[in-house]
């Protein structure tokens, strides 16, 4: 095989953009596209010059391809994921990979019961050099043991016109959840696997606070490491022009990205070191900086696919392997349920009681309200 024969299962923004990358990969060989709306997929069809599928399972089922990228509203990620591994197919899944943990367990399930299909994770910030960098001096050890962690990413501004566009979009039974599960899964990667998973979470969520919808709008969340780190997580929909600053603040050191600029400052002497030994009572470390810029943000979407293909055809590494994608969906769903329970919560979290507490919630959605009988066969294998 010098080629990966390729379906796209829905054709909405992502959809759409998994089809541009595609024509620009020379690895990759787009046959089909799939999407419940018929009109979606035979427009996508007749440009391209492929053949058009309303229903995933006769896409699976006739065996046209050998992959499948996976860009449907949440829920249908867990139901068409297992589907196509079952089925024989590879598997490049958006993010989150499930909208929630018992359903990532589910999905990975699946793909443990074929570990030959290669199963990863559009998790497109994994290959920009400014997050590669960061990843690389954390793993180095230039910054010593965590001691905060600090992320305040409020650029995800969103409008009422974009959460109208769909009636899927900010609801529990069409997506999940809100900022934490639709925009915010690849800081959440990030912060993971960049910091690791910290040990406690106590969220504070917005409900509709700025916008009329039914999920959370505007996060803030208190975290705490099993090494005795703190962390904080910010963020929301609501608020304009917004800040994206992450810094980690370490031991021997600090970063802080912002702006497009890495800048590490190093201490001379470890802090711990230094306010245990030094004679003076206000003095503190000497300091040296650094800073790193790069050229632009990386391949994004088209690296992932690249290493997609590489790894169906070669047999190389992934880059964003979608078993990881379990620790974005639990960072989100702790902080929700942590909020919604008005309580501190452990990790890892208990993925039976946050399905139950998500299934209360999809119980007096809107959504669900107008579309049961579409939802519930939607749904599917996700809450079975």
């Amino acid at each position: 095989m010098d080629k990966v024969k390729i379906a796209v299962v829905g054709i909405g923004n992502i959809g759409n953009l998994h089809l541009r990358i595609i024509k620009q990969q020379p690895k990759v060989e787009l046959v089909a596209v799939c999407d419940i709306v018929p009109e979606k997929a035979d427009a996508a069809a007749e440009q391209l010059g492929v053949k058009a599928y309303y229903d995933a399972n006769a896409l699976l089922a006739d065996h046209i391809a050998n992959a499948v990228t996976i860009g449907t509203p949440h829920y249908d990620h867990t139901t068409i994921g297992i589907a196509a591994l079952e089925s024989g197919h590879h598997v490049l899944v958006e993010k989150p990979i499930s909208a929630h943990v018992a359903d990532c367990q589910r999905l990975i399930a699946a793909h443990q019961a074929h570990p030959d299909r290669v199963f990863a994770a559009m998790f497109n910030q994994r290959t920009d050099p400014y997050y590669r960098k960061i990843k690389e001096l954390a793993d180095a050890g230039e910054l010593g043991d965590f001691v905060r962690i600090s992320w305040i990413i409020t650029t995800w501004f969103r409008s009422q016109a974009y959460y109208d566009s769909g009636g899927w979009r900010a609801t529990w039974s069409g997506e999940g959840g809100g900022v934490l599960l639709n925009q915010c899964p690849h800081n959440l990667d990030l912060l993971q696997w960049i910091c690791g998973m910290p040990a406690r979470i106590r969220g504070f969520c917005g409900i509709g606070k700025r916008h009329d919808i039914e999920v959370e709008d505007e996060v803030t969340a208190y975290m705490e490491y099993p090494r005795g780190a703190t962390g904080i997580f910010v963020t929301t929909t609501g608020e304009a022009p917004g800040s994206n600053r992450f810094e980690i603040a370490g031991d021997k050191g600090k970063l802080v990205y912002e702006n497009n600029v890495i800048t590490l400052v190093r201490n001379r002497i470890p802090a711990t070191e230094f306010l245990r030994t030094s004679p003076e009572s206000f003095a503190r470390p000497g300091t040296e900086v650094e800073t790193f810029e790069f050229d632009g943000h990386g391949p994004q979407h088209a690296g992932i696919l690249d290493n997609f293909a590489d790894a169906v055809l070669t047999g190389a590494p992934l880059i964003a392997p979608a078993e990881e994608g379990i620790h974005s969906v639990e960072l989100a769903n702790s902080m929700l349920y942590s909020s919604l329970r008005g309580e501190t919560i452990d990790l890892p979290l208990d993925a039976a009681a946050y399905e139950a507490k998500l299934r209360e919630l999809i119980a007096s959605s809107t959504y669900v309200k107008e579309t049961v009988e579409q939802t519930e066969t939607d749904m599917g294998k996700s809450f079975n």
